[in-house]
């Protein structure tokens, strides 16, 4: 075994390459001796669907045969609970990947490349009108040559991807404003990522207030505009695997999807992936008390914090979000709370590395008796 020195021992402290990776919630964990849940991570509070979590246990025993080059007959099953019995006309819209990280990486550098066909040697790329949120699409923009625009800029951009519901801020637009908010920032010709990952905790209905039904828009969007849009999804927060990776991209056409495909790495999502993907779509009772129960711990988990006694902490986000984004007007304050936090083995995600947001704090929708913890830990404030 190879000696492990002081100067290269990972820790929460250097698990993250600053120079070339953003930060990220969900590693405290695994340095946390007294470690009682993860609230900096925004995966359901249900924890992983069992029939799922044993799909993909038993797919281990075949972990000697290569998984299926065409994501089948997981991907199929992702359409179904996507598209109901119309599936099969959009399926060839949809491409899975190793978590939706590898999905919109494929998506810019195609992007970029569409702009330098077309003799666009500095590309313009946005954001959402919110000032912060999940980072990555920027990171691989800048990352592919982008200029990045700010979010407050009236200026449309080449490229531009919206995160909605917002993570960290909570900050959502049904179907339509998001329609008008795309209509009114992407150039002719442009490239639109919508990542509602988030989305599906909405409701039941959730699909009705979703671009993954706007099938007349996105093939509008295409043929009388030249508008690209993409509809990612991490399907890792919903059924919390975020562990096995699980992403998706539907595109405006499936010409758009042979496209990534073919500059996709094969085998992107393993085995044991594909078959949680084919158990999980039909467990429909994980979802239900998933919408049955979301909303009414996230207004709990509010209650106890005001229990607290701090009149001027702000609460952001939609109601039916898992995940409390806590405004604490104090950077002090906020740093004293994350450590709190940390020290009675439940991590919440400051909002200062990676979103300049030094007051706030995120805490994740989790069940009564781990919340008290987290309100135990934070009397003291």
């Amino acid at each position: 075994m190879l000696a492990t020195s002081e100067t290269t021992k990972t820790t929460a402290n250097n698990v993250w390459d600053t120079k070339t990776q953003t930060f990220h919630g969900g590693q405290e964990h695994r340095f946390i001796n007294n470690f009682v849940e993860d609230f900096s991570v925004t995966t359901n509070y249900l924890g992983t669907p069992r029939k799922a979590l044993e799909a993909a246990k038993e797919a281990m025993s075949d972990i000697h045969h290569y998984p299926a080059a065409n994501q089948e007959p997981a991907k199929s099953c992702l359409a179904e609970f996507l598209w109901g019995s119309d599936y099969a006309e959009h399926h060839g819209r949809l491409l899975m990947g190793n978590g939706a990280s590898e999905l919109i990486d494929l998506v810019v550098r195609k992007a970029l490349a569409s702009c330098e066909q077309r003799g666009i040697k500095k590309p313009t790329w946005k954001g959402s009108p919110w000032n912060v949120q999940y980072r990555e699409y920027q990171r691989s923009a800048e990352t592919n040559g982008f200029e990045i625009l700010d979010p407050s800029n009236p200026e449309r951009a080449d490229m531009i991807c919206i995160v909605n519901p917002c993570n960290p801020t909570g900050d959502y637009f049904s179907v339509e404003p998001l329609k008008e908010w795309i209509k009114d920032n992407v150039k002719s010709a442009g490239c639109v990522i919508v990542d509602e990952s988030m989305q599906p905790w909405h409701s039941a209905d959730f699909r009705n207030d979703s671009l993954i039904s706007e099938h007349a828009y996105a093939r509008d969007m295409f043929e009388k505009e030249g508008v690209s849009v993409h509809v990612m999804h991490s399907w890792t927060k919903i059924w919390s695997c975020t562990g096995l990776r699980v992403g998706s991209v539907i595109c405006p056409t499936a010409q758009h999807c042979e496209a990534l495909r073919k500059i996709q790495v094969p085998w992107s999502v393993n085995g044991p992936a594909l078959k949680f993907v084919e158990a999980v779509v039909n467990d429909n009772e994980y979802l239900q008390e998933t919408w049955a129960n979301t909303s009414r711990l996230r207004a709990w988990l509010i209650d106890q914090l005001e229990s607290l006694g701090h009149s001027e902490w702000e609460y952001h986000g939609k109601l039916f979000l898992s995940w409390v984004w806590l405004d604490m007007k104090s950077e002090e304050m906020a740093s004293k709370a994350i450590d709190l936090a940390r020290a009675a083995g439940v991590p919440v995600r400051s909002g200062k590395p990676g979103y300049q947001c030094n007051s706030f704090v995120r805490v994740a929708v989790r069940k009564e008796s781990e919340v008290q913890v987290l309100i135990d830990a934070w009397k003291s404030l």
